[in-house]
Parts: C-alpha cells; structure tokens; sequence
C-alpha cells in the first residue's frame, strides 16, 4: 500500500511544481518593463506600490508608474516598441497601461495619463499598427493618434515660463501641435483632427477643441541635447544605480 501511494503522489507533486513554474513564468511576462529612461538632465522619480524611487539613465519604466520631473529636468523614455515620450520640467505622467508583444499586435494597448506638465510623443511600432490601442489622457482632453509625432502641454496656472509668440503666458488649458501625422481630440462637447503644422487648444472638458492660428499657437518645444538623444548624467549614488528609494 506504502509503494501505491507514493507512486501515486510523485505526478501530484510534479503538478504542482509545474503548475508553480507556470505561474513564475507569468509573473515574469507581467513584470517585463514598458521601456527605459534613455536620456536625463535633472531629477525623475517614479512612483510605485512599494514606493517613491528616483531614476537614472538606464533605468526601467514599468506599467503603472507615476513619472515626476523636477525643476529644469528633462526625461526620454523609449518604450519596447519603438515609441518615445520627453518629458517637460515639472511634469507628471502615469504609464496607466502598456502591452507590447511583437507577435500578438492583438494584445497592444498603452495608455498615458498626463496629470500635468508638458511632454512630445512620437509613435513607435504598436500606434502604427494599431492606432486605436494608443491613448493619452488628460483631465481635460483625450488624445488619439494617426501615426504622430506631436506634443502637449496642460495649463493650470503653471506656465508662466513657457515661450510663446505673443509673449505673453498661455491660456489654462490642453494645447497641442502636431510636427506629423495627426491627432484627435475629444472632449464631452465633441472631437477636432489637429494635423500637421496645426496648433490645437481646449479650455476644458465641456467645451470644443478648436484650431488656433500659428500666432496664438504654443509649441511644446525641448533643448537640442534632448532633442538628438545625446544622453548624459550618471547613474544615483557611489556606484551609479539605475535607481533609489526615496525615505
């Protein structure tokens, strides 16, 4: 009887450790990173379930962080597809989701949240394939793509320092440009096509996007350095991680 059961028992445990492996290897797929940190000048933070970590050039973004640049910091984020996002100065962007897998264009979905700030967007392989699966969010605007490289900046007493051509500060709001391609915006009063060249602005979520003159437009414009990807800075401490907890 001794024998019988431990013959029978030994495909039970095996089972189990194969059913243990499975979910090992799940969890690993579900942890893949978004994409990484490919150029800073200043100081990012992430802000995640097991806490506030800052960020270096190399370090990993993962479905799910809250993204905060300082004062005078910039941020490119290159996403596994391809894409990128620079972030402005004092800046705050949710990675609310991503799913990117080369051979399942099925399951592609990122969704943004810019929370405020300012950022450029340039599609990579998963908006080009599936346009509809991209989107960016904003408490005052969403954004859809059609193949783009375009940028926005939410207002909210909080730009004086942008450049405009009139000089003067811009208007709270979403503003966006778009450098190719196309956008759509959408709000609860409707939708507007900003495409290339055109400036975009919405004063809020009750009312209709509008296209606005070169004149009146604003450009979410970055320094050359950023601009080219000419990476610098160092890695957090005496041996230069990718990332540290903040107390």
């Amino acid at each position: 009887m001794q024998r019988k059961n431990l013959r029978s028992a030994a495909p039970k445990s095996l089972q189990s450790v194969a059913g243990l492996c499975l979910i090992l290897l799940a969890s690993a797929a579900l942890a893949a990173p978004a994409g990484s940190i490919t150029h800073l000048s200043g100081t990012v933070s992430a802000k995640r379930a097991d806490g506030t970590k800052l960020l270096s050039i190399g370090s990993e973004i993962q479905e799910g962080d809250e993204l905060t640049t300082q004062r005078d910091t910039y941020a490119r984020i290159k996403f596994s597809d391809g894409s990128e996002v620079v972030l402005r100065p004092e800046t705050a962007l949710k990675v609310s989701n991503y799913t990117y897998t080369e051979d399942k264009p099925q399951s592609d979905n990122m969704v943004l949240n810019l929370i405020r700030g300012g950022l450029r967007s340039v599609t990579g392989l998963l908006g080009k394939r599936n346009r509809d699966r991209f989107r960016l969010d904003t408490s005052t605007a969403t954004i859809g793509i059609r193949g783009t490289h375009f940028g926005a900046l939410l207002c909210a007493d909080n730009c004086a320092s942008v450049h405009t051509v009139s000089g003067q500060a811009p208007d709270n709001g979403l503003h966006v440009d778009v450098s190719s391609g196309a956008i759509v915006v959408t709000t609860n009063a409707g939708q507007q096509v900003v495409n290339t060249g055109e400036f975009g602005f919405v004063k809020n979520n009750f009312t209709l996007p509008i296209i606005r003159p070169p004149q009146d437009g604003v450009r979410v414009t970055m320094p050359q350095a950023v601009s080219q990807n000419n990476a610098n800075g160092n890695g957090i401490g005496q041996n230069n991680q990718t990332q540290c907890g903040v107390p």
